[in-house]
């Protein structure tokens, strides 16, 4: 497996910019105060299907070469990822 690198990063931001939903950066004041720390949540549960897992599958499918899919795509899940 290659090393990601920013530029990965970028073009998958690209690919799925116009498909997926903006979600909003969330902070819980609770959470940080027993983290001692400021952390962030993505609120990805307002992503289409209610899950991050939207932007990585459109990511993977979007690469596959017309050949490729021509020959067909088969998912396998055993929750919200095959919504």
């Amino acid at each position: 497996m290659n090393e990601l690198t920013l530029k990965d990063i970028q073009q998958a931001a690209e690919r799925i910019r116009t498909h997926a939903h903006y979600t909003p950066v969330l902070r819980c004041e609770s959470i940080n105060q027993l983290a001692g720390n400021d952390l962030f949540c993505k609120g990805e549960h307002l992503q289409k299907v209610g899950a991050f897992k939207f932007r990585g599958a459109f990511n993977a499918v979007s690469q596959l070469s017309r050949e490729q899919l021509d020959q067909g795509l088969i998912t396998v899940s055993s929750g919200n990822h095959a919504q």
